[in-house]
């Protein structure tokens, strides 16, 4: 148990943080498995650079595709304040919005 109270989960060998997550996972399986969305990505990465400087990483929890839409994912519990200067950032930088499930 983590301190937010998330339970690791593992599914087809995948750790997940928190059993919310695994099962968006799952959720995300079938429906790429039904054509309703494609190029399932876990944990893509956005490194967060200022002025050349590489600042830190914001890991996303899935990326994919609806359509011709690229969807960003985060399965959050808590915001903390951290994730929240993080979520700003590469909204900015990359001209793109993290859903948050």
């Amino acid at each position: 148990m983590t301190k937010y109270h998330a339970v690791r989960t593992v599914i087809d060998g995948i750790t997940f943080a928190s059993k919310a997550e695994a099962a968006r996972y799952n959720e995300l399986k079938l429906l790429e498995r039904s054509g309703e969305i494609d190029s399932l990505i876990l944990q893509p990465v956005f490194p967060i650079v200022v002025n050349d400087k590489k600042i830190c990483k914001y890991i996303a929890d899935f990326s994919y595709y609806a359509g011709e839409k690229n969807i960003i994912e985060d399965v959050k519990g808590v915001k903390t304040p951290v994730y929240r200067i993080k979520k700003k950032l590469v909204e900015a930088i990359y001209g793109i919005e993290i859903t948050e499930v």
